[in-house]
């Protein structure tokens, strides 16, 4: 199973972008994007730096939120939820 956190473009570069995860930027590649995505959308990104799936805001901010709330718990151990 994956856990994918939404990551905010911030710079778009032909089939590359920079993404903002939880503070850190990356690079990440856009080949595996079946729409088009822009600057300020949400994607989520599998292992191996490939964005797979563009993700509403609205919907991007509540998961945020949540993750948020369960590391605000201490809980950095995912397999503890």
């Amino acid at each position: 199973m994956c856990l994918a956190i939404p990551s905010r473009i911030i710079e778009i570069n032909d089939l590359m972008a920079v993404v903002d995860t939880a503070g850190e930027q990356r690079s990440v590649s856009l080949i595996l994007m079946h729409e088009d995505v822009a600057v300020g959308d949400y994607v989520l990104i599998q292992q191996g730096s490939f964005a797979y799936e563009r993700v509403e805001a609205e919907r991007a901010q509540e998961a945020l939120a949540l993750f948020e709330e369960v590391f605000a718990q201490g809980a950095g151990d995912v397999r503890a939820w």
